[in-house]
Formats: C-alpha cells, sequence, structure tokens
C-alpha cells in the first residue's frame, strides 16, 4: 500500500509527526479524565473505588502483553529498513521467509495476535470470578464487565500502532486513533446528560472495533501478508521460539516489573487503609504521571524513525544528538506540569474528584519532583526498548519495583498519622532513584558505537 506523496511527506516530517501525536496525546489524556470525572458523578463512592480497583486491574492486563508487540516493533523495523534502502526490493517483494533464519516473519503477526486474544480472555475470567466471588463489589457488574473489554482493546490497537509505526506508517494510525478517542469522548460525555452508562460503553466497544479492525486491515495490506500470516501459528510460534525466546523472557520480566511498580500502590494502598483520601491522592498521581508518559512517548515515538536509523547505521554523534534533544524535550515537559500542578493542582484535584478529598501544597511539590525524574525514566524506556535491549531494562527497573512495593508498608510504620505523606515521599524517592540509574543507562547507550 504505497503512500500518497502527501501522506508521505507528513510522516517524513518529525515536526507534523509530532504534532498529530500530541494531538492524539490530548485526546487521550481527556478521555482518560472524563472517565475519572464523570463515573464519579454517577457512582457511589465506594462503588467508585470498586471502579479504580477495575482500573487498575485493566491496566495490568493490557500490559501483560509483556513487551511482545515493543519486541515486534524492533524486530519488523529492523526487517522494513534492512529492505527499503538503496538496492533493495522492499518489503512488499522480499519475504521475510527468504532472509536470514531468524530474521522477522509475518507470521509472528498472528502469533501476537492469538496471544493478546487469549490475554484478553483470560483476564475476563479472573475478573468474572472476582466479581463472582464477591472480591470485586459493584451493583452494576455489567458495566464493569464492559469497561474491562473496552479497555483491553488498546492490545490490539497497541498492536497496530507499533505494526504501522514499523513500517513508516505512524500518521496512519495516529489519524485513526484521533478519530477513535474523539468519538469515545462524546460517548462518554453523553452519560451526563443522561445516556446510560452500559449503552454508553458498549458504543464505545463498537467504535473502537471498527477503527483497530481498519487498522490491522492497513497493516495487513503494507505487509503484503496473507490470510495464512494470521493463522500459522505452528510455524509462527516455532520461529518464535527457536530464535527470540530469550528476548521474550527479558521483555516479559520488564514488563511485569513495570505493571508491578505503577500500579501495586492501588492494591498496598487499598489493603492498608479504608481511608479515600490516599487512594484518590496516588489516582490524582498516577492521572499526572500517565499524561506526562504520553507526552513524552509522542516526542520520542516522532523521533524513533531518526534514532533507529542512526542506532543501526553505528552513527553516535547523530544518536547522541536525537537522545539529547529526545531528554530536552521530555524535562521541558515535566517542569511544564509541575508548574502547572503548582498553579491549579488544588482546584483541579477538588473538582476532579468532585470534592471528596482535599491535596495540599507538599503533596503537589512532591507529585512535580517525581515527573521530572518521570520524564528522564520515560525517554530511556521508550528508546531502549525501540532498540531492543529487554535485558538492560530489566535490570534497571528492579529498584524501582522493590520502592515501590515497599513504600506503602515503611509509610504505615514510620508515619501512620501522616501515611499519605509518607506514601507519596517515598513514592517520589523511588523515582530520583530509579531516574539515576536510567541516566547512566542512556550516557552508556550514545558513549559507545551503536
Amino acid at each position: 500500500m504505497p503512500p500518497g506523496s502527501a501522506l508521505a511527506r507528513m510522516e517524513g516530517s518529525a515536526r507534523i509527526l509530532a504534532l498529530i501525536k500530541l494531538a492524539n496525546v490530548g485526546l487521550t489524556l481527556i478521555w482518560g479524565f472524563a472517565v475519572t470525572y464523570v463515573f464519579v458523578r454517577v457512582l457511589p463512592l465506594r462503588e467508585f473505588q470498586s471502579f479504580l480497583l477495575l482500573v487498575a486491574f485493566g491496566n495490568f492486563t493490557i500490559s501483560a502483553e509483556f513487551g511482545l508487540t515493543s519486541i515486534i516493533y524492533a524486530r519488523l523495523r529492523r526487517y522494513w529498513l534492512g529492505n527499503s534502502g538503496p538496492g533493495n526490493s522492499g518489503p512488499g517483494n522480499s519475504g521475510p521467509e527468504k532472509g536470514e533464519a531468524g530474521g522477522f516473519r509475518l507470521e509472528e503477526m498472528g502469533v501476537l495476535f492469538l496471544f493478546l486474544g487469549l490475554l484478553i480472555v483470560g483476564g475476563l475470567a479472573v475478573l468474572l470470578a472476582a466479581l463472582a466471588a464477591g472480591g470485586l463489589h459493584t451493583g452494576m457488574p455489567l458495566l464493569f464487565l464492559l469497561f474491562f473489554l473496552s479497555a483491553c482493546l488498546n492490545l490490539p490497537a497497541l498492536l497496530a500502532k507499533r505494526a504501522l509505526a514499523a513500517v513508516d506508517g505512524n500518521f496512519l494510525w495516529e489519524a485513526l486513533d484521533c478519530l477513535r478517542r474523539a468519538m469515545t469522548i462524546a460517548l462518554l460525555l453523553f452519560i451526563l446528560q443522561g445516556l446510560d452508562p452500559r449503552m454508553s460503553v458498549a458504543l464505545q466497544l463498537c467504535v473502537s472495533i471498527a477503527v483497530i479492525g481498519y487498522a490491522i486491515a492497513l497493516v495487513h495490506r503494507r505487509l503484503g501478508m496473507r490470510a495464512r500470516h494470521w493463522l500459522s501459528f505452528r510455524v509462527g510460534g516455532g520461529h518464535v521460539r527457536r530464535h527470540y525466546l530469550r528476548d521474550i523472557g527479558a521483555s516479559a520480566a520488564f514488563t511485569i516489573s513495570e505493571i508491578l511498580a505503577y500500579n501495586a500502590p492501588y492494591f498496598t494502598i487499598a489493603a492498608a487503609t479504608q481511608d479515600a483520601r490516599p487512594m484518590l491522592l496516588f489516582d490524582f498521581f498516577f492521572k499526572m504521571s500517565r499524561s506526562l508518559s504520553m507526552l513524552v512517548r509522542a516526542m520520542v515515538e516522532a523521533a524513533l524513525p531518526r534514532i533507529t536509523r542512526a542506532f543501526h547505521a553505528g552513527d553516535r554523534a547523530r544518536l547522541r544528538q536525537l537522545v539529547t534533544r529526545a531528554l530536552g524535550a521530555a524535562l521541558f515537559f515535566a517542569l511544564g506540569a509541575s508548574a502547572a500542578l503548582l498553579l491549579l493542582g488544588e482546584w483541579l484535584f477538588a473538582k476532579l474528584f468532585d470534592g471528596r478529598a482535599a491535596i495540599d501544597r507538599v503533596d503537589l511539590l512532591l507529585i512535580g519532583g517525581a515527573l521530572l525524574a518521570l520524564a528522564l525514566i520515560c525517554v530511556s524506556v521508550y528508546v531502549q526498548g525501540a532498540l531492543g535491549r529487554f535485558r538492560l531494562l530489566l535490570g534497571r527497573s528492579l529498584p524501582f519495583l522493590a520502592g515501590s512495593l515497599l513504600s506503602v508498608p515503611l509509610a504505615r510504620i514510620f508515619a501512620p498519622d501522616r501515611f499519605d505523606l509518607m506514601f507519596l515521599l517515598l513514592y517520589a524517592l523511588t523515582l530520583f532513584v530509579a531516574a539515576f540509574i536510567h541516566g547512566l543507562s542512556l550516557r552508556q547507550l550514545v558513549g559507545k558505537r551503536a
């Protein structure tokens, strides 16, 4: 599917890519805040706390693809660059089956798609068991199930996004995802106008299925795939097992570590106290950190086509320049977010959670500082993940995991009267330690020949 000249120009412009990605990030952030804004108003507080646990479990399930889509991106990107350069016949004419034995094969896409489907089914089974056993209390189980399925559609969306990005289809995906986000935001806000929440989420499911299905069809056409490539699980699975099982293991362990580090406080706080404020405080921090990480990801992904080219070409000077620019942009966003929180954080917190709790300036200062550390971590993870350096990332993630798991119990032991503040302090310190370690990794990456 050769793109038109106008589309090719937009795809080749880092500025245009950054703008469309930032627009998509903006819509994604609006959707994330709208979910809280709407459901905190239509659900009782106790039910809303259960809903936050559902959201955390949804995030856990989505992240449990073990970084396989990142592996696919790294492998497919290397294949695409190797077959689309000067003197090559192009990806559409040079099938991966004819390349190196350990090279990318189209059947890998089908194996990954099967795995994502099984992951969604497994997560749904766990949720059904939790609802049946009373582990997740709700008077609207159908709403919870529909919302979980809607969240899980981000798994095939991630596959479509990274596959299209690997074959220089960033702009195509971002435009499609902007359309999807705009429609789902509208459907979400209609709940406040009287639309049944279950109907709203069901319609969001339909919109997402249609858009993601079309995006996967674009991948199918761009790679010149056939139906057998999606269904050859034995061939694709055998290739995966023989040639990059070690990468899968490292990526899976790294992803599990990241999932636990970012989401564990939801569950440890719920176990430590029945007070709603610490949970709402962490949810606010989580939303801020996710917002920043999406902004940083947008900027890094706009530069990834050039970063990956420089890395695989061994151009150390160009790689250093591009990574430095990415770090500068990330820290600029983090500083802006921290300043905005100091000015508007109290109002935003009260508005977001409908006045159910309050946040003070010390909390906001800790969150702002943690965001600066997070910016550096994000650049390191996104760049090195795109380059397939999963085993290195795993080692760098373990201190963050340890700090995240210990923050709540240590805060409970040492400051039971100010548990929420001590937890934020310990969690922020954990992020600073992790940022220092990732900074050393980036310095090593750009300081030697790729």
